[in-house]
Order: C-alpha cells, then sequence, then structure tokens
C-alpha cells in the first residue's frame, strides 16, 4: 500500500489518502493533549502504544460482529482504515460516574450508574465541542433521527463488548469516547480509535488509573500505564 497526499492532521492523528481507492492511512501521533487541545505536549511513544490498543480492541469487537472502519495494523504507528464519511458527533457512554459527569451533578468518582448513559457532543473545535441532545442533532442536521438510533444501538453494543473485554484482562471501564462515520452506501460504523486516550480505565484491584487522566489531572507519566494496557490486552 502507497502513501499518497497528507489530507487531515488533527490531535492525535495525520490521515493520508493512499493508491488504493475508499483506503485511508492513519498515522497515530506522539502528541497527547487535553482541554480540547489548550493543554498539550509531545510524549514519545504513545502514537506507536494507542495504535496497537486500537488495532486489538478494533479487531475483539470485530470478532463480537461489531463494524469498523479498521482494516489493519501495517507499522508500529500506522494503521489502514476505510474511508467513511464521519459524523461530527463524540459519543460518549458512562458506566461509573467520573470527570465532568461527577462534577455536573455533584456526585463522587467511582459510583456504578443504574445503566449506561449515552452522552453527545458536537464535535466542533471552535465550540469547545459542547455537549448536545437529541434535538441538537437534528436541528444541526448532524443525524436523522434514524440514524441516531442507530448510533445508540450500536454504542450499547460496543459498550457491552468493551465491559466484557476489560474485565477479562482485570480494568474497570470507566467511561469512553467513540465516533462513527458512514460509508458509501449509507451504512453506519465504529471509526476513529478507542485507546487510553479515549476511555477512563481503572485496574480493578487498586483503583490505579490506566489512561490519559495522569496527563489531565498531572498524576504522572501516562507512557506505562499504556503500556499495561497493551500488555493486559495482549495475553487475553
Amino acid at each position: 500500500m502507497e502513501r499518497k497526499e497528507l489530507l487531515y492532521t488533527g490531535k492525535a492523528k495525520k490521515m493520508y489518502a493512499t493508491n488504493q481507492e475508499t483506503v485511508l492511512l492513519a498515522e497515530y501521533l506522539n502528541q497527547v493533549t487535553s482541554l480540547n487541545g489548550a493543554k498539550k505536549e509531545n510524549v514519545e511513544g504513545k502514537g506507536e502504544l494507542n495504535n496497537q490498543i486500537t488495532g486489538l480492541i478494533f479487531n475483539y469487537l470485530a470478532e463480537k460482529g461489531v463494524a469498523s472502519h479498521y482494516i489493519q495494523e501495517v507499522s508500529k504507528t500506522e494503521q489502514l482504515i476505510r474511508e467513511v464519511e464521519m459524523i461530527p458527533l463524540e459519543v460518549v457512554v458512562r458506566n461509573v460516574s467520573a470527570g465532568s459527569f461527577a462534577k455536573r451533578f455533584s456526585m463522587e468518582e467511582g459510583i456504578n450508574l443504574p445503566f449506561p448513559i449515552i452522552e453527545f457532543y458536537y464535535k466542533n473545535d471552535k465550540l469547545d465541542d459542547p455537549f448536545i441532545n437529541d434535538s441538537h442533532v437534528k436541528m444541526l442536521n448532524v443525524a436523522k433521527d434514524e440514524e441516531v438510533m442507530e448510533i445508540k444501538k450500536q454504542a450499547l453494543e460496543i459498550n457491552a463488548a468493551l465491559v466484557e473485554m476489560f474485565r477479562k484482562i482485570a480494568i474497570r471501564l470507566i467511561d469512553f469516547k467513540i465516533e462513527f462515520g458512514k460509508t458509501a452506501d449509507g451504512k453506519i460504523i465504529l471509526a476513529d480509535e478507542i485507546s487510553p486516550d479515549t476511555c477512563r480505565l481503572w485496574d480493578v484491584n487498586t483503583k490505579e488509573h490506566l489512561d490519559k487522566d495522569l496527563y489531565r489531572r498531572d498524576l504522572g507519566d501516562i507512557i506505562p500505564v499504556y503500556v499495561e494496557v497493551l500488555q493486559r490486552l495482549k495475553n487475553m
């Protein structure tokens, strides 16, 4: 597969065209960010870890019947993906109170929620990715009613699969962010990445953070815990 022109540079990835139509090459970067990019720095090795972790998770989900844009890993920092039209929504699924959710409702962190809660955020850097509801999604023409239902359905299915997967490696899935895209024939599938950058992960026994909260909260180096997550997934 031949890398062609650069199409897009984001906070965590660069996207390139390839010599195969409808197939893109995603290169994972070492940049780590928080506060919508207001805080950022280069962390050596992060891109390599997230590329591998995402590949393992997407392959696991494929075995569970979850369709995604992921094709295969082609280098330590690169993977091939299907080209899709990205839906400008960040879909957050919460299983346990933490972060902004706990602050919003004045809850202690670590409380199991009675059911998984799905939240939508409008993916727009200029607006700081605001929290929106189904009516806003419709008003902004982001997705149709039936597409919102499909996104929610898939999000819950993905959550169930991820909770089971992480439980096997003694990790508690607190919450996570995913994105979706549409194929040329209009099918909605999982896209972007799933990694410690996009999930809150706590060790079941020690309650240690195994995710980007270490960077967000200035708690320590993210690389050792990302390595730990990768090794547990490899040994699953």
